[in-house]
């Protein structure tokens, strides 16, 4: 009886206390696991703060100078990401003589249109504070303290942005400092859920029912209450992942994939696995777009100014005529995860039709390229016909077209402070743009099935995708003759 005790006893001491610890020391080989939970980064253990920091703080910066007692490096981290800089590395490109950074600073969107000249508002994004001390396109990048980390580590129920990146006047600063840990959805979202100008305006995959998603609505963030950084991994502040619309060329090693944790053939029906080779995951697994919350689709801004009665979906005096649209089917193109194309401050428009503000990568042809679900983004927005460009008004603070809803003084005062040379003409023109869906993905069970894709109902633009028809009927992968 007492040898079975003991027997008993050095099974269970290998069980509690020898296996869990070889197991640390020796963990799981991920690269041959074709288990997805396999792949998923480990959430840092939360240091409580509140009886850490002691204040008080006068200003924004005195906090961040209290987190670098701690977090040396951090600052310097931060400085070195688009983050910080919302600018690229300089690029060749084949519409340009010279090389070129590709940013928020120099390029031109079909939403609220430019940065440059409208820091009193677009810096609200911006994790850096102090930019009404710095003239336009003159802030200094290299000052520490202006870091902003209260805006991705504070609970959001303590902090909030006001004008010129600063603090919203009503924070606790000590409280917001005090309450910070790891970013959650609702740091993220603050800004991403909320770019061009309001909630799920720009993106179609990305708003605010991301805050607190079902399963139907987000798999991952519904289901498995993933956090942005579970997918969007973080090293040294340096976050995976690059919004396609602000950039001309990115990394495959700097941009989330699908197969960074669905390592192994996701299907048991070799019919869907066979699908891989030509078509996104995106594809299938987001059915549609803004299925919760509205997406902007069409915005004129050639309506704007008059006193109409403001409606947020159909018009402000501000901003013009839109169009919200819910539960919209993307469109697909060829996409090898680049740019061919991005406009750029005083590049042409195009005089026969649209002006593409970018030109996703990828054709039939391209072996790098999937078929791939895209919201467009159609606008008509001002350019100078003299000079043959789009021009980029001052729309906030005083003098600018929200202040006077006066274009042409709009338009002499983004020359006096950006520089690019306006003729004193201006008129409207059509743009598109392009934004690649990568969020809200859908339960398996809701995901594409054949007759969506294939069939004289099916979604797909086969001719338009460069096939001589549906693939189904002409066979595999083959380009028009």
């Amino acid at each position: 009886m007492k040898k079975k005790s003991w027997i008993f006893g050095l099974l269970l001491i290998a069980l509690v206390v020898i296996i869990p610890l070889a197991l640390f020391a020796f963990p799981r080989d991920r690269a041959s696991s074709p288990d997805p939970w396999d792949f998923l980064p480990e959430h840092p253990t939360h240091t409580d703060h509140s009886n850490i920091i002691e204040g008080p703080f006068e200003t924004p910066q005195q906090v961040t100078q209290a987190c670098l007692e701690c977090h040396e490096e951090a600052a310097s981290e931060v400085m070195h990401t688009t983050h910080w800089t919302w600018q690229s590395q300089p690029f060749d490109v084949p519409w340009r003589d010279e090389p070129v950074t590709i940013g928020k600073f120099n390029q031109i969107n079909n939403f609220c249109i430019s940065t440059a000249g409208n820091e009193s508002k677009c810096m609200t994004c911006h994790i850096g504070y102090a930019w009404d001390q710095y003239p336009p396109k003159g802030y200094d990048f290299s000052v520490a303290e202006n870091v902003d980390c209260l805006v991705c580590h504070a609970d959001k129920a303590t902090y909030a942005k006001g004008g010129y990146g600063n603090p919203a006047d009503s924070v606790d600063l000590l409280a917001a400092a005090r309450s910070v840990g790891v970013p959650t959805r609702d740091n993220c979202g603050g800004c991403h859920f909320n770019g061009g100008g309001g909630n799920g305006v720009k993106h179609g995959d990305l708003d605010e029912s991301l805050y607190r998603p079902d399963e139907q609505l987000d798999v991952h963030m519904g289901k498995f209450d993933f956090l942005c950084t579970d997918c969007h991994r973080t090293s040294d502040h340096q976050i995976k992942g690059r919004l396609l619309g602000d950039n001309y060329t990115i990394d495959p090693a700097e941009q989330v994939q699908c197969t960074d944790c669905h390592v192994a053939p996701p299907h048991e029906d070799e019919r869907l696995n066979a699908h891989l080779a030509s078509v996104a995951c995106q594809t299938c697994h987001i059915p549609a777009m803004a299925r919760k919350n509205p997406t902007k689709t069409f915005w004129d801004w050639s309506q704007a100014g008059e006193d109409r009665g403001d409606d947020h979906y159909t018009y402000l005096k501000i901003k013009g005529e839109f169009i919200y649209e819910r539960d919209v089917t993307p469109a697909y193109l060829w996409f090898n995860g680049n740019n061919e194309y991005r406009y750029l401050v005083g590049d042409p428009i195009n005089a026969d039709g649209p002006t593409y503000i970018n030109k996703p990568a990828g054709s039939i042809d391209d072996p790098n390229a999937k078929i791939f679900p895209f919201k467009i983004m159609e606008t008509i927005q001002p350019y100078d016909p003299v000079n043959g460009y789009l021009l980029t008004p001052i729309t906030a603070g005083e003098g600018g077209y929200w202040h006077d809803f006066d274009w042409d003084k709009a338009f002499r005062l983004a020359e006096e402070r950006l520089g690019l040379p306006y003729s004193g003409q201006y008129d409207w023109t059509e743009t598109r743009m392009y934004y690649p869906e990568s969020h809200m993905i859908a339960p398996a069970a809701e995901a594409l099935q054949c007759n969506d894709c294939h069939g004289p109902e099916g979604r797909m633009d086969w001719e338009a995708l460069g096939y001589p028809g549906d693939p189904v009927d002409w066979g595999a992968r083959t380009p028009t003759p």
